[in-house]
């Protein structure tokens, strides 16, 4: 008997605690949505999500896997699907504003999607996917992981821009103030445009491609191995160059060490490199092993 009633105690008191816990989960307004799509091969989807993060990633062949988390009644999700094109939006409600209006979205989809966010403030991620990215935002931060083979395209204002081990790919990036950071990219063209943010690329330059950075203000650093077969062409109208490499010259009166203006070549050439800045520090360095 005396068990009866502890037991009966403990439960009491248990149902107790999860009837607090789901008071604190109904006080901060969050609901959770699930949304499940079949599709075909190389499905076509966009998100519309103005604040708050987007994560997708590779999952399983056809089906789509939408997880969301609403912070209010101030936002709600819309979604549609036309044969293999899906779009899911933030509806934004009256009196939403950065954080009553936030979207938390956590995304399944095939490997081989051509894929498209908008952000204005949160974090975009994109993760193992090998078809086309199509990134955009205001002050969203902006990471694309493991991807390869199609277009990347990413535009920012003021967001940092992370691409990581990207590989046979087209890749271009415009950003105004944000940092670009690229870490073991390659591929037949890599495009990154800059204003005031700095570019900071860190790789082999592979793929017999073409490498062009432009900034204005921003600086430019490029870290590479010393087997790098590159072709370089580096000037910066009020900013300083200097490389770290001991560049064979193409014509000698247009080659420099240090100083505004950098040409030549390493090894066989088989990548072309240009640097440029108009008043930003360009330093192409020798990574150290």
């Amino acid at each position: 008997m005396r068990n009866a009633v502890q037991t009966h105690r403990i439960t009491a008191a248990q149902f107790v605690i999860v009837l607090a816990l789901a008071g604190i989960a109904y006080a901060n307004g969050d609901v959770r949505k699930d949304l499940h799509f079949k599709v075909g091969k190389r499905p076509m989807i966009t998100i519309d999500n103005p604040y708050g993060a987007v994560v997708v990633r590779a999952g399983a062949a056809h089906e789509v896997v939408v997880t969301a988390i609403l912070h209010s009644d101030k936002v709600e999700v819309d979604q549609s699907q036309s044969h293999n094109r899906i779009e899911i939006i933030s509806h934004l409600l009256s009196g939403a504003d950065v954080n009553t209006g936030a979207v938390q979205y956590e995304v399944l989809v095939p490997a081989d999607t051509n894929l498209t966010v908008h952000s204005d403030n949160g974090r975009v991620h994109a993760e193992k996917l090998h078809g086309d990215l199509s990134l955009d935002g205001s002050n969203a931060a902006m990471e694309v992981v493991d991807c390869g083979g199609g277009h990347v395209h990413v535009k920012t204002l003021n967001g940092p821009v992370n691409l990581v081990n990207l590989h046979d790919g087209h890749v271009e990036v415009m950003s105004m103030g944000g940092d670009v950071m690229l870490n073991g990219v390659s591929g037949p063209l890599v495009n990154i445009n800059s204003n005031s943010g700095k570019i900071l690329y860190t790789g082999d330059f592979a793929g017999d491609g073409e490498y062009d950075f432009t900034s204005h203000t921003g600086d430019i650093e490029a870290i590479a191995p010393a087997y790098a077969s590159i072709d370089v062409f580096a000037r910066s109208n009020q900013g300083r160059v200097d490389s770290d490499f001991s560049l064979e010259p193409k014509h000698s009166s247009l080659y420099t060490r240090g100083g505004s203006a950098l040409v030549g070549t390493m090894g066989k050439a088989a990548s072309a490199v240009k640097l440029v800045s108009f008043s930003g520090k360009i330093h192409l360095k020798k990574r150290q092993n």
